[in-house]
């Protein structure tokens, strides 16, 4: 018994020893830098094919935009055809350079019209997408004229820059910024700097349409656009488009109630295009002040890359949740199964929190007070539409460009006042706030009573000069002075001088 144990035991190991030698024999062996170059392929093919994806479905998101915008041309004019010149590039309708080597391409791209392929079968991610844009002023004959070149600013995707084409035209210049946050991050995960600039180009490609589409005096103007070759990468794009002043809080707080006031107005009638625009309700999903510059005191916005048409869909109103900092929403589930008006709720709430709140109230006159108290709240807590907030505001200014919020007020002066047409008082100024000059005490009123109220009330103010300046209201503009000692002809000009008893 004990030898067949023993016999048993030493068949146990010779049959390990066998396959441990056949092993070693004829099993290759585990090579762990082999097995890292082949996890390392499977994930950067899994890398190439989600780039290629994020591609493609940004691509497709410029192609609805596209689609709605000839749905809406074609509802607009059904009996006019589109003509070839709208469907071409904006380089294929401006001469061409002599040049054949220039840096500047105006060649049309490669299989421009291909459509992406379905979904499931292969895709190329360099592919090139045309807009059919109409044609604009501007392109790249008018860029290799650029001077004055001056870097403004950035953000995830683009860099902006200011420049003079022609010597004459200010204008800002749009591109993908290659040293930007999207780029850097793409290039960092998938290192394929090519593909990675044809995802960020998209947006600005998306950006284009819709501002040749949304055509509004609050919605910055798309001049021109070219393509170019730049780092070792073709057809690079740059837009041309209008150029405003950035919006800077801080020094808006300190101009006149009346400017602050056309601020927060531009922002509204803007707000109520945007949600009955041709293309649908469309919400601005980066709502933030540093996506909106100032042309000419009007408030315009300048980036609308992340801009948003499609409603929320929704089974129930717990679907229809809206997330801010201080608040929370939750906006009914219409029987469409769309959340009801949240792309315009959402931009009005935004306005509120962004802007309504420190431009609206503040150094307004005192009657108007309430009535912007009433919009704030209402806002805030998002009882009104758009719709409803455009006639309150609409309301404001009326009374306040017809002097009807005067009507309350006490309108005899305590003072009595010498009239001195035909004159100005150089010097002896003091410094008031809000100012529109930021070293004397310059106001708008609405009459030469209302000068006198605002003279005395006043305690420096012993003199006043009507101007013929008036502000986008018509309001007339008075400097408030000190003294009138030094009085002085000019045929524009009529002073008040206070009666001293």
């Amino acid at each position: 018994m004990k030898r067949r144990k023993l016999a048993v035991a030493a068949g146990f190991c010779l049959s390990f020893l066998l396959g441990t030698l056949l092993n070693v024999l004829f099993i290759p062996a585990f090579d762990p830098q082999q097995q890292q170059q082949r996890t390392a392929g499977v994930t950067s093919s899994s890398h190439v094919s989600d780039l290629a994806q994020q591609i493609r479905e940004r691509y497709e998101e410029v192609l609805r935009y596209q689609r709605r915008q000839h749905r809406a041309a074609a509802a607009a004019a059904p009996s006019r055809l589109l003509m070839r010149p709208l469907e071409r590039r904006l380089m294929d309708l401006a001469p061409r350079r002599l040049a054949s080597s220039s840096s500047s391409s105006e060649r049309s791209p490669a299989n421009p019209k291909a459509p992406p392929a379905a979904r499931g079968t292969p895709w190329e991610p360099r592919a090139k997408l045309e807009v059919p844009l109409r044609p604009l002023r501007l392109g790249c004959r008018d860029i290799s004229n650029v001077t004055d070149v001056h870097y403004l600013g950035s953000g995830y995707t683009k860099a902006v820059y200011k420049a003079v084409l022609n010597r004459s035209l200010a204008v800002a210049l749009k591109s993908v910024d290659f040293g930007g946050h999207d780029i850097d991050h793409c290039v960092k995960l998938y290192g394929a700097l090519e593909d990675c600039y044809r995802l960020a180009s998209y947006k600005i490609l998306k950006e284009m349409i819709l501002l040749q589409r949304l055509r509004h005096p609050n919605i910055l103007q798309l001049y021109g656009y070219c393509y170019q070759d730049s780092n070792d990468i073709s057809d690079t794009l740059t837009t041309i488009t209008e150029l405003g002043s950035p919006l800077e809080m801080i020094q808006l707080l300190q101009t006149s109630w009346e400017d602050r006031f056309r601020i927060c107005f531009s922002l509204v009638r803007l707000l109520h295009y945007l949600a009955h625009s041709p293309l649908g309700s469309v919400t601005l999903l980066d709502f933030r002040p540093r996506q909106f510059v100032i042309v000419d005191g009007e408030l315009k916005v300048t980036d609308l890359d992340d801009a948003s048409i499609d409603e929320t869909s929704c089974t129930s109103n717990r679907d229809c949740f809206m997330e801010f900092p201080a608040r929370n929403f939750t906006l009914p589930c219409s029987v469409e199964g769309k959340c009801q008006s949240m792309n315009e709720k959402r931009n009005l709430y935004n306005a509120y929190r962004f802007f309504f709140t420190y431009l609206l109230p503040h150094s307004a006159p005192v009657s108007l007070r309430p009535l912007l108290d009433v919009i704030v709240n209402a806002t805030g807590e998002l009882h009104w539409g758009i719709d409803t907030t455009v006639a309150h505001l609409e309301k404001v200014l009326h009374l306040y460009k017809s002097g009807l919020y005067l009507k309350n007020t006490t309108r005899t002066p305590r003072s009595d006042y010498r009239r001195v047409p035909e004159t100005i008082i150089v010097n002896e100024n003091y410094r008031c706030w809000p100012s529109y000059h930021h070293k004397g005490c310059l106001l708008s009123v609405f009459d030469v009573n209302e000068a006198m109220e605002v003279c005395e009330s006043h305690s420096q103010c012993k003199a006043f000069v009507l101007t013929n300046q008036t502000t986008w209201t018509g309001r007339q503009l008075v400097y408030f002075k000190m003294g009138s000692t030094s009085i002085m002809s000019d045929h524009d000009k009529t002073t008040y001088v206070k009666v001293m008893h």
